[in-house]
């Protein structure tokens, strides 16, 4: 697959990694890089070899969040038939059915700050910076940023991130639970890349089933959240890779998963 804005490339087996290629404007989010990342998630979606998908940028900045030089001057009509581009872009990255990690370095503002959110979990490189400054631009997040903070830092912090709009450090976002750890610049995407071929090496069907189940699980009340757990997992007990992990695990050998 190839792009203008975004580079595609596959760092390990069933590993993907999609890189923002704007290096030169912080990796602004433009309304062709909207186009290019809303064709990217929806082909990976019905890719049955993927097993984990790293999102990063190219240069110094993960992403500063949209392109204002180009929203300048847009008429309300422009701008809003942007956002649905931008809003179908956010909904096909949260529909992959794998492990979606960021890999944050430099900037991660606004729109970019909400690409690190819809991530199932994200790594920062030290004097990484987050922030939606929406507040100081006269709008609020549009691409799931309220909700998503508030399910990864709770209500309270949310709140005082959003109406303050100042930017935050990569150890705030550790302490709050936003990352999963602060690596040194020169580590970052081998420390993902690390995760990600651990989630690759594990059943693809139980992979995607935990990461359906957690999901789906967290609207419901707690009968019918475990009642989707024991849907998905009593499918897996009857599948060709239950019966291979089991297997392989008495036989103390290295399972060979074939995702069905």
């Amino acid at each position: 697959m190839t792009y203008e804005t975004i580079k595609v490339e596959e760092a390990a087996p069933g590993v993907t990694v999609i890189a923002f290629n704007r290096p030169d404007v912080a990796n602004a989010l433009s309304t062709q890089m909207g186009r290019e990342l809303l064709d990217v998630w929806s082909k990976l979606r019905g890719d049955d070899s993927l097993r984990a998908v790293i999102l990063r940028g190219e240069g110094r900045h993960f992403q500063a969040g949209a392109d204002l030089k180009e929203r300048n001057g847009m008429t309300d009509e422009a701008w809003a038939e942007q956002h649905r581009l931008f809003e179908a872009m956010i909904r096909a990255q949260l529909a992959c059915p794998v492990p979606v990690i960021a890999a944050v370095q430099g900037a991660a503002m606004g729109g970019g700050c909400e690409m690190t959110l819809a991530c199932d979990f994200a790594y920062a490189a030290e004097g990484a910076r987050f922030g939606l400054p929406e507040a100081g631009l006269g709008i609020i997040p549009g691409l799931g940023g309220t909700q998503l903070l508030t399910r990864a830092v709770g209500p309270r912090r949310t709140i005082e991130i959003l109406t303050t709009a100042q930017p935050f450090t990569a150890d705030q976002a550790l302490a709050w639970g936003l990352v999963s750890g602060v690596v040194p610049p020169e580590a970052l995407l081998d420390t993902v890349l690390s995760v990600a071929r651990v989630i690759a090496s594990k059943a693809p069907l139980s992979v995607r089933g935990a990461k359906r189940v957690v999901h789906g699980g967290q609207d419901l009340d707690l009968a019918r959240a475990m009642d989707l757990e024991l849907t998905v997992y009593n499918h897996l007990f009857t599948t060709h890779d239950r019966r291979e992990g089991v297997g392989a695990f008495n036989e103390k050998r290295t399972p060979a998963f074939e995702g069905r």
